[in-house]
């Protein structure tokens, strides 16, 4: 009889460990379409939203939770516990492009806590962080967003959760230094963590030229030489920023490259005119230049 007891005890204790085993296979996270995912939030974001900053409190509060979950952390239960009070959802997944185990918190979109989309590799340490500030102003930075980290394993995304002029402006996180979008960007980037921020600009605004890569307020570096080299021999007109006037598109005034600079950190500030952006070849084509240029630079 106590033998018979102590089989099933044994059993039990095995299929728990079985149980919990296979829930940190990252295999057997669902398939998520992260292109598809990021684009449909985007979309969802209007002018006319309603928004606001997170408080003191609710800054902290959300720091502890999306850190650890963009610099490797595995306690999911601990980020579902600390960040759905603030409004965000928490997914666990499988990029069926890159075939990785993310980490995806997100707000709704068009509601007050618009505070964003945040993309991790599940218990991966980061190499460099991806910002998309303006999605569905700058059309299509998401894709660039989300397919340079499909090509980068080890890749934190950054992807504002409101349009830039809802609230009247309050909402661009580029210039909003209070944004939840900066307070991330900012502790990332005091971790030693480079930037590249995606902008887009309307082709007359620039006519000519394809790309604009800029340093922000940072001082340029390899990388950024070695961005638009690689994007220029594509083919592509390229306006460094370093040397010539970029008809107002060097992104001086962001604030994440203005928090760059003041700690000396790494910030690329990245513009491509709508015809790059909208078209799936040439849209691969600088994601293609960017991820030579980030492998290169950036042990």
């Amino acid at each position: 009889m106590a033998s018979a007891r102590n089989a099933l005890v044994i059993a039990l204790g095995l299929a728990c460990v079985a149980a919990l085993v296979l829930i940190n296979i990252p295999d057997r996270s669902p398939d998520t379409d992260l292109a598809e995912r990021a684009s449909q939030f985007a979309a969802a974001l209007s002018a006319d939203a309603p928004y606001r900053p997170p408080t003191v409190r609710e800054g902290k509060d959300a720091l502890s939770g999306l850190i650890p979950l963009l610099t490797g952390g595995k306690n999911t239960q601990s980020y579902v516990q600390t960040l759905t009070p603030l409004g965000f959802t928490l997914t666990d997944g499988r990029d069926t492009v890159s075939g990785r185990h993310f980490l995806l918190a997100a707000t709704e979109p068009d509601v007050e806590r618009g505070w964003g989309m945040y993309i991790a590799d599940y218990g991966v340490a980061p190499r460099r962080v991806i910002e998309v500030p303006h999605p569905n102003f700058d059309l299509d930075t998401e894709q660039v967003g989300v397919q340079l980290y499909q090509a980068l394993p080890g890749s934190a995304v950054l992807i504002a959760g409101a349009h830039r002029r809802a609230a009247g402006g309050l909402a661009d996180v580029a210039h909003n230094a209070n944004s939840l979008f900066n307070l991330v960007a900012d502790a990332l980037a005091r971790k030693g963590l480079p930037q590249v921020q995606l902008h887009g600009y309307e082709d007359r605004s620039l006519p000519g030229t394809g790309v604009v890569v800029s340093a922000g307020a940072t001082e340029h570096t390899s990388l950024h030489e070695q961005i638009a080299d690689r994007v220029a021999a594509g083919g592509t007109v390229v306006c460094r920023a370093w040397r010539e006037s970029c008809g107002n598109l060097e992104g001086t005034t962001n604030v994440q490259g203005q928090d760059a600079d003041s700690i000396g950190a790494v910030f690329a500030h990245i513009e491509s005119d709508s015809e790059i952006r909208s078209d799936p070849a040439l849209r691969a084509q600088l994601v293609a230049a960017l991820v030579g240029a980030l492998n290169s630079s950036i042990p």
